[in-house]
């Protein structure tokens, strides 16, 4: 062939260069929840189709009749797709010029809350959707209360099906005025109410000329600029310990998931439970060491001194985390066999797992009226607020705070289900054991080893010599 007749493409494309503006983009988590034909799925397969981040095979298997059913892009089940509701959590990964985004669509129905809490666990926002026809459902209260429940930052009330109600803006006035004290009522800060129609496309990923009267940003738009408020890189420094490496004599590594905040060498940090300082070595990754390490990365952190921490220890700085073999939090029940007091649990707090117990529940809360009601027990996807007593103390921060040291699995010690998730929310009243497993971690922080007022090592015969000091003092 001749020469004159090849093309040189003008430019190459470069896949590094590609693969850097990716890692460059920033992500956010969204979620939806709705009530049961709210079009949750539809919206999604919407966005999809519309930001193009739909594949051609799924495409394909959405044709119905000659016409692209949105709902089935997400609707993966084959008894979602016979009932036309969402069960499990699907969970779609899309991206546009300007961010990442991770979906979780979210099953609306009463019956799945346990799911909706799995998905919204880690969401920076939530999408929570009305049918316009049908207006404000104790069911969309609901979904506002859960997701608040589970603090996430930000909110979009998107007003579905205007197409329904003919794109009457007092259909949405009265929607928005109604639902806008009841955000306020139970916390919700950072909300965006939204007239949109999924199956249309209006106001999605294009504005559409159907409402004129609305002057905000449609879905995307807003998407794209909405602030995360992820403030886990500004707080404490967190990293549970999930392995220790040690290849060689030569190092010995802490490996794990920052939760929070960030870690540069020479910083100084504290080990949990024995208290003892040091000062980061290297910040260690595969693909070399870093000068600085921030949530929510893995990375492998040696340390200045030899220290003795194991998995499930926690490696903080800055305010202290609280300690407690005891606390108060707001769970949600996800078992079919209701929450029994007297049966054995573990607890599986970050990397750390330990033997627990429910020591009571101190009541139910009615998602519906947000009343607390009296209790002494929870059935499946009921929420209540219930006092931990576990075998060793934990370090956790309330998860207001923080929402990876304030959250946990209680797990069936019979069956090994999940039974229930919990967000903790403060340490119980004080008590002996808890007083000493604090002067013990103060103790071995302040006072070097080879003293005469060193500590045993091991933590039980520890804890036995201050209690004793704690009984001889309050004598």
């Amino acid at each position: 062939m001749s020469a004159a007749f090849v093309e040189e493409p003008s430019q190459k494309f470069d896949i590094e260069q590609f693969l850097a503006a990716e890692e460059s983009k920033g992500l956010l988590r969204l979620t939806t929840a709705g009530s049961v034909d709210d079009g949750k799925s539809t919206l999604i397969g919407r966005l999809l189709h519309d930001a193009k981040g739909a594949y051609e095979d799924q495409l394909k298997s959405a044709v119905r009749g000659g016409q692209i059913d949105f709902s089935l892009l997400t609707d993966g089940l084959r008894a979602e797709r016979e009932q036309g509701i969402t069960i499990d959590v699907a969970y779609r990964y899309f991206a546009t010029i300007k961010r990442k985004f991770i979906l979780a669509d979210t099953p609306g129905h009463e019956q799945y809350t346990r799911n909706m809490a799995t998905g919204a666990s880690t969401a920076e926002l939530a999408i929570i959707l009305l049918d316009a026809h049908r207006g404000l459902t104790t069911q969309s209260r609901r979904h506002a209360f859960i997701a608040t429940l589970l603090a996430i930052p930000n909110f979009v009330i998107a007003v579905n099906k205007m197409d329904l109600v003919g794109y009457d803006q007092e259909v949405f006035n009265r929607i928005r005025a109604e639902f806008e004290p009841f955000l306020e009522r139970i916390g919700t800060k950072n909300y965006y109410f939204l007239p949109l129609s999924a199956l249309k496309g209006d106001n999605v990923v294009d504005r559409g000329s159907h409402m004129p009267w609305f002057n905000g940003p449609c879905l995307l738009e807003y998407l794209e600029t909405v602030d995360p408020a992820d403030n886990m890189v500004q707080a404490p420094f967190r990293m549970a310990v999930q392995r220790v490496v040690r290849p060689d004599q030569n190092f010995r590594g802490y490996a794990g998931q920052i939760a929070s905040g960030t870690i540069r060498p020479g910083d100084e940090v504290q080990a949990l439970p024995s208290g003892r300082r040091s000062k980061v070595k290297r910040v260690v990754t595969f693909d070399g060491d870093l000068k600085m390490a921030h949530a929510p990365q893995s990375v492998t952190l040696t340390l200045a001194d030899e220290i003795d921490i194991s998995r499930g220890d926690m490696i903080s700085s800055g305010t202290p985390s609280q300690s407690a073999r005891m606390f108060d939090a707001t769970m949600v029940w996800f078992d079919a066999h209701p929450l029994d007091p007297a049966h054995d649990y573990l607890v599986k707090h970050t990397s750390h797992t330990v033997p627990a117990r429910v020591d009571g529940v101190r009541h139910l809360i009615n998602v519906a009226t947000l009343e607390s009601e009296p209790a002494t027990s929870l059935a499946m996807n009921e929420i209540g607020v219930v006092r931990i007593a576990t075998a060793k103390p934990l370090f956790f921060d309330p998860y207001k705070d923080n929402r990876v040291t304030g959250s946990f699995i209680l797990i069936d010690r019979k069956t090994n289900h999940t039974a229930g998730a919990g967000m903790i929310l403060a340490a119980a009243e004080g008590s002996l054991e808890d007083a000493a497993d604090r002067l013990v971690r103060l103790v071995r922080a302040a006072v070097p080893e080879g003293s005469q007022l060193n500590l045993p090592s091991d933590d039980a015969q520890a804890m036995e010599v201050v209690r004793g000091l704690l009984k001889g003092v309050l004598k």
